[in-house]
């Protein structure tokens, strides 16, 4: 369901990702992670076609997401770190106006906004400006959009930012409920997501490939998360503050 092919995308001699290369078949929920300035986001972007490859291929269900990104995008829900909205827009309109460019019709539209509004908790703000909200509200406006159209395929760049520890809660239950018959890839900084919700892990540095296997074989015996972290991509500590165990 989703395939990254010596995927690179290099900005003059730097190399943001180099020949990474995985496929996540239909029903996984994986883990991406990696320090800061790995190439996650860049990874994530080269695969919801928001980025074109210096080399290599990303597909989507097996759509080329260079050359078939509106059948891709049609199976694809995309949120994105700290994801662009219209801030003069309330939640409600905001989904109308999703549904409506996805060529949803006005009875399917009503039917998943009622879904993805339960499911997100967004009824006590649902006609508020959204530029009014909280970056957790903003979070939540963010993953429903993402959901709204019932993709197949869930990419999620930090889902949990900026919510609470309830939030949080809530989030990992439904991308337990989502990853029953949904694929997803998801990166975070929080270690106890990655063991709550992913059965494999997706591990870049520098921009290269470091680990892809499931996440009980990630440790060595007596070892801890952050230690795998550390063995893996030979980071500072310094480096592991921004990679750090949820409280």
């Amino acid at each position: 369901m989703i395939e990254a092919a010596g995927l690179s995308k290099h900005y003059g001699r730097f190399k943001a990702t180099d020949n990474v290369s995985f496929k996540i078949c239909q029903g996984e929920v994986v883990a991406f992670l990696g320090p800061n300035g790995a190439g996650k986001s860049t990874t994530m972007k080269l695969l919801t076609g928001y980025l074109a490859p210096t080399a290599g291929t990303a597909r989507i269900a097996g759509y080329d997401m260079t050359t078939d990104r509106i059948a891709g995008a049609q199976l694809l829900g995309y949120l994105p770190e700290n994801g662009p909205l219209y801030p003069d827009m309330t939640p409600s309109s905001l989904l109308k106006f999703f549904g409506e460019a996805r060529g949803m019709n006005r009875e399917e539209i009503g039917k998943r906004m009622d879904e993805v509004i339960n499911l997100c908790a967004l009824t006590s703000v649902l006609h508020k400006p959204i530029g009014k909200l909280s970056r957790g509200f903003r979070q939540r406006v963010g993953m429903a959009q993402a959901l709204l159209h019932e993709p197949q395929v869930l990419i999620m760049d930090e889902p949990t930012a900026g919510l609470d520890p309830n939030q949080i809660n809530g989030v990992r239950e439904t991308l337990q409920r989502l990853g029953k018959n949904r694929t997803i890839l998801l990166s975070t900084h929080i270690l106890q997501e990655v063991e709550a919700v992913a059965n494999r892990v997706i591990m870049i540095h520098e921009g290269s490939l470091v680990y892809d296997g499931p996440t009980s074989e990630l440790y060595k015996s007596g070892e801890s998360m952050d230690g795998a972290f550390e063995r893996l991509t030979g980071s500072a500590q310094g480096n592991l503050e921004s990679f750090s165990v949820e409280k």
